[in-house]
């Protein structure tokens, strides 16, 4: 079978299902390679910083190595604005999003929330309100996600910052993208 023949979701077969599953299974087993495609594609101009996109990601993953953190977490530090083109105003949650299936949760909460507590550095120049993450102040995982942005993300803007490449962090990507997904349901 090349395609299935239905037209209907609810009018397909066992075979056709069994038969998608295992194309779907494949195409999932090269996530890492696109993540990795995609992330390479962020070299383009950081309109305004001293660094592009992938610059800062990459930095910002070799402050969390050298730091000691675990390789989720240098992932997720890696990866953490992989939504700024495509989500401007929901970048975190669209890059946990990405993450979700493959880190824990506190790793998943931190990189979605990450934006309002980076805001923390500089919405009071813009008229926010620079504490906007002080409503998450009794979550657990609050003190993680503003040690993040403190040690890792606000710092890693540093056209002189002695950066890994990304050919350092590529096996972490994949051993995370290659892990079972927790929790997964299919939807």
């Amino acid at each position: 079978m090349d395609v299935v023949s239905f037209t209907r979701m609810e009018d397909g077969t066992r075979e056709e299902y069994e038969f998608l599953a295992g194309l779907e299974a494949a195409y999932a087993g090269g996530l890492a390679d696109r993540v990795l495609d995609y992330f390479r594609g962020l070299d383009q101009t950081f309109e305004g910083y001293a660094l592009t996109r992938q610059e800062h990601g990459l930095q910002t993953a070799t402050r969390a190595l050298r730091d000691g953190a675990d390789e989720e977490m240098v992932v997720a530090a890696l990866l953490h604005d992989i939504g700024d083109a495509l989500a401007p105003h929901s970048h975190g949650e669209f890059a946990a999003a990405i993450l979700r299936p493959y880190v824990s949760e506190r790793t998943y909460w931190i990189v979605k929330h990450h934006g309002i507590f980076q805001a923390y550095y500089y919405a009071h120049h813009l008229g926010g309100d620079r504490n906007a993450r002080d409503r998450f102040r009794d979550h657990p995982h609050y003190q993680a996600t503003a040690d993040f942005c403190e040690n890792w993300d606000q710092a890693s803007f540093d056209p002189d910052y002695d950066t890994m490449p990304l050919d350092h962090f590529e096996p972490m990507v994949r051993r995370i993208f290659g892990r079972e997904p927790f929790g997964c349901d299919g939807t």
